[in-house]
């Protein structure tokens, strides 16, 4: 999957960072699904830093799990290793993850910038992921999305209402907006990525 710069436009994450990430989560799948203790000593102090983050998995090229943290509540490193669990045991659209699916599953992860107000008419399509909320409703969804289903910025909006259970045109009647960006990196690439740029 493509990566997804940050708001100065450059990689964060160096290629060893993201490495050890995507080594964490599969390591954190496997401890649950094995019932084993996993190392959650903070491998770095960058990797220690507050930040919100989506750990998502793919079996043969399908979804098969996305559970994430919007707000940054945890250091990093604790943060995919909890999301790549809730990913594989606790997305409630899919049966917890076997162990025979282990060998089989791909993870991307989407670190999040913290989220802010947006106007429908600032959303550019890949670069911002897009938060709609409407009194208890709220749905997300990352700024990958849109470019693997090849939505425009309106197709963007109107899926992001429907997340919620809001109406499609919710976004133009009265919901709040907000966008991040995201550096989002996945197992083959995670050494070449795609740099979206602003």
């Amino acid at each position: 999957m493509s990566q997804q710069h940050n708001f100065e436009g450059i990689a964060e994450y160096s290629d060893d960072e993201r490495k050890l990430l995507l080594r964490l989560a599969h390591r954190a799948i496997a401890a649950k699904l094995r019932k084993e203790e996993l190392d959650t000593s903070a491998p770095s102090t960058h990797l220690a830093e507050l930040r919100g983050a989506f750990t998502t998995l793919h079996r043969n090229g399908k979804l098969r799990g996305c559970i994430g943290y919007i707000q940054p509540l945890y250091p990093l490193y604790r943060t995919i290793a909890d999301t790549a669990v809730a990913a594989a045991f606790h997305d409630p659209r899919f049966v917890p993850v076997a162990l025979g699916e282990l060998s089989e599953l791909e993870i991307e992860i989407s670190v999040l910038s913290p989220p802010v107000p947006i106007e429908p008419e600032e959303v550019r399509v890949g670069r911002h992921g897009l938060i709609v909320s409407l009194g208890q409703a709220r749905g997300l969804l990352l700024p990958q999305v849109p470019l693997e289903w090849g939505w425009d910025r309106e197709q963007f909006l109107s899926e992001t209402c429907h997340k919620a259970g809001l109406p499609p045109d919710a976004w133009k009647h009265g919901a709040r907006l907000e966008g991040f960006t995201a550096e989002v990196f996945g197992e083959s690439q995670a050494t070449t990525p795609k740099v979206i740029l602003p």
